[in-house]
């Protein structure tokens, strides 16, 4: 017979499997439309199309990686149902930009509705970051979330109003200045700065996924050592 301890451990065993098989089924429909709208503007000869789609494959890579470290060190049971539909939401609207390569004002029109859903998932998974300091009181546990919180509150605070704001102005800009933002291909100037920011912030996240990693190895011994001195206590 299963201990107490032991559902525990293998329900959010469960959990984790769920969210990752989520977040890679999501992100690959994101991708499927990603490869075959390339396709279509790269078969056709519209280069300015390429920087989109280049900037696409970025968007997948961040989504992805945020995505993994939210798992691994947010996710347990019960499953969030919330927090996985803000999921399906992103991917959404992900994909739908995705169809509008080698259209920069609908481009960035869908890339700032899709910071603004991000920035609502950030948002509502701060709630998420507190239930896990309240159950992750050990010294390690302590150390992880203080700097998931963090993180959580940068992004919330600054890095996800920055990159609404920088869509929406780029997407106001084409729409009152279409002269020498599209007659001209002044939006490359654009697509360039969104890129380099994104690459910026896929190296800051990878860099954070690192210095988390053995902090979060940590903190599940410490949930599977709490869990088993309940056990034995009950």
């Amino acid at each position: 017979m299963t201990s107490p301890g032991g559902n525990r451990e293998e329900l959010d065993s469960m959990v984790v499997e769920i969210e990752l098989t989520l977040c890679s089924i999501i992100q690959g429909v994101a991708l499927y439309f990603l490869v075959d709208n390339a396709r279509l503007v790269l078969s056709g000869g519209q280069s300015a199309a390429w920087p989109y789609a280049g900037t696409g494959l970025l968007i997948i890579l961040l989504f992805w990686s945020r995505s993994l470290i939210h798992t691994l060190t947010l996710i347990r049971w019960p499953l969030e149902f919330v927090h996985n539909f803000f999921y399906i939401a992103c991917a959404l609207v992900e994909s739908l930009a995705f169809t509008r390569l080698a259209d920069p004002f609908m481009w960035f029109t869908m890339t700032a509705l899709f910071a603004a859903i991000v920035w609502a998932l950030f948002a509502y998974d701060s709630r998420i970051v507190k239930l896990r300091k309240k159950d992750s009181a050990g010294p390690v546990g302590s150390q992880l979330y203080a700097m998931v919180g963090r993180d959580q509150r940068f992004n919330i605070a600054f890095i996800l109003p920055v990159i609404f704001l920088f869509n929406a102005g780029c997407a106001i800009g084409i729409h009152t200045r279409p002269e020498f933002f599209l007659q001209r291909n002044g939006h490359l100037i654009l697509i360039a700065l969104q890129a380099i920011g994104l690459l910026v912030y896929l190296g800051h996240v990878i860099r954070s996924f690192f210095q988390l990693v053995p902090l979060i190895s940590a903190t599940r011994q410490e949930w599977r050592d709490t869990a088993e001195n309940a056990d034995n206590h009950g």
